[in-house]
């Protein structure tokens, strides 16, 4: 998928997230080390460290040379990291998910919303997409109230498991292209 290759950037609020390379493990692990950031996120490396996010960023780089995977990063005023987005595509269906977080200070103020909303529209527009489609533990309540405030339809429920083998229950979401421009006003 040429799209993603191309990709150099994400609108995700008021400042765009940047394509993440090894040079930011060091300060994603910082931003990642609050158990209330990396917990209810099943897709990070288990356990964090410094080479295990490496690595993480590594194959990112290698999934967006394929087409199929794309990780930024969001710096704050002071250029640190305040959130991340992980994007994975899975070409063969024009479908993708987006994972992520922002910092727990950026939190309930309208950000996440705001940047999600934003990543959404761009991967339609940008990526090409047809579907995109979301997991979230039955119990983190923030991200189930986001995708139901932008209009992801609930599709049930699926066992997720995590780089470190872990299972844990999760609620899916999907929304189509058109769902997305219909519920937003656009036109793709």
């Amino acid at each position: 998928m040429a799209s993603v290759r191309l990709a150099r950037q994400l609108p995700s609020g008021d400042v765009p997230s940047r394509l993440a390379t090894s040079k930011d493990a060091a300060e994603l692990l910082d931003f990642l080390s609050d158990p209330s950031v990396h917990a209810p996120i099943y897709s990070l490396p288990k356990p964090l460290s410094h080479a295990a996010l490496e690595a993480f960023i590594d194959d990112h780089l290698e999934q967006r040379a394929r087409g199929e995977g794309l990780l930024f990063v969001r710096p704050d005023e002071a250029s640190k990291i305040m959130g991340y987005s992980d994007i994975q595509i899975w070409p063969q269906w024009a479908a993708a998910e987006l994972g992520g977080a922002i910092r727990p200070d950026k939190q309930g103020q309208g950000e996440g919303i705001k940047g999600a909303a934003a990543s959404f529209t761009w991967m339609f527009e940008t990526l090409g997409l047809d579907l995109i489609c979301e997991t979230a533990a039955v119990d983190n309540i923030r991200t189930a109230k986001l995708l139901d405030h932008l209009g992801f339809v609930r599709q049930g429920q699926i066992v997720s498991t995590s780089s470190d083998g872990t299972k844990r229950p999760s609620l899916v979401w999907e929304v189509s292209r058109q769902q997305w421009a219909d519920t937003h006003g656009l036109e793709f």
